[in-house]
């Protein structure tokens, strides 16, 4: 992964996805572009005459000219090559505009504004589908993005599994172990598009030996299920495909993609 897009925002977890993002760049040589995007509509009830918005504008370009000089510091003494752009408008829509030449985007796991939410992030999810570009969720407890550590493939024999899986190749192909975990279900909802055998294989072709895993669902959720899979064999990330169900149906994410995101333990890569 030689470009890597990483959304700059004032929250709770700016400092673990900028660490994330030095790490990978350092392991992959990549380049990392910082965006900064910065929407300048307030909005106030009653407020028709445009004060509040008059009054709010000072105080939100103060704050970003802040955290860009914050963060510039630190990466003047970083041995990564890097560059900013500042756009305004609404984050997602600048990210998904500028991930055509990127390869992956590095997010955090709540929308701007939402830090208290238990609910999974629009603005990934939205990415994941629409973006050509996998996109990195790293949550805030992420102190370092080891590449070496092992990874966990949630594999189901879906076509977004499989593009999440060719995605992450970069990746895995840095990881000292990779796990293809396929978790119990029942026949009705078994996918056999791709059979893990054959994703074994395609990783093989790229030098990547993966190991199969079986694992039984029980009577939990199948994204607690993963999560606990995964930190049993340390993984330092997670690898899954995104919208694996019918977005009207689901309201967007697919429900082991929704509760995944809605408060990961661990860096996830989404792509559909």
């Amino acid at each position: 992964m030689k470009s890597i897009l990483l959304h700059i925002n004032d929250d709770m977890c700016m400092d673990a996805r900028l660490q994330a993002a030095l790490d990978i760049a350092r392991a992959c040589d990549s380049h990392i572009t910082c965006l900064q995007s910065v929407s300048y509509e307030v909005f106030a009830p009653g407020d028709f005459a445009g004060n509040a918005m008059a009054a709010a504008l000072p105080r939100i370009r103060e704050a970003a000219e802040q955290l860009r000089a914050d963060i510039e510091a630190d990466l003047a003494n970083e041995d990564v090559s890097w560059k900013w752009r500042f756009l305004y408008g609404a984050a997602e829509q600048k990210l998904l505009e500028q991930s055509a030449l990127h390869d992956v985007i590095i997010v955090g796991p709540h929308d701007i504004g939402e830090e208290g939410s238990r609910g999974p992030s629009t603005m990934a999810g939205e990415l994941a589908l629409d973006a050509p570009a996998p996109v990195l969720v790293v949550p805030g407890s992420t102190k370092r993005m080891d590449v070496r550590a092992p990874v966990l493939i949630a594999w189901n024999g879906s076509s977004e599994a499989a593009v999440a899986l060719r995605a992450a190749v970069p990746l895995l192909a840095c990881s000292d172990r990779v796990f293809l975990a396929c978790v119990g279900e029942e026949k009705e909802n078994v996918r056999y598009d791709f059979p893990a055998s054959e994703a074994a294989r395609y990783l093989v072709r790229h030098g990547i030996e993966a190991e199969v895993v079986e694992i039984p669902r029980g009577k939990g959720k199948i994204a607690d299920v993963l999560a606990k899979a995964a930190a049993a064999r340390e993984c330092g990330m997670l690898v899954m495909g995104a919208y694996g169900h019918s977005r009207l149906a689901e309201m967007l994410l697919g429900g082991v993609t929704r509760h995944m995101l809605s408060d990961p333990k661990l860096p996830i890569l989404l792509a559909h």
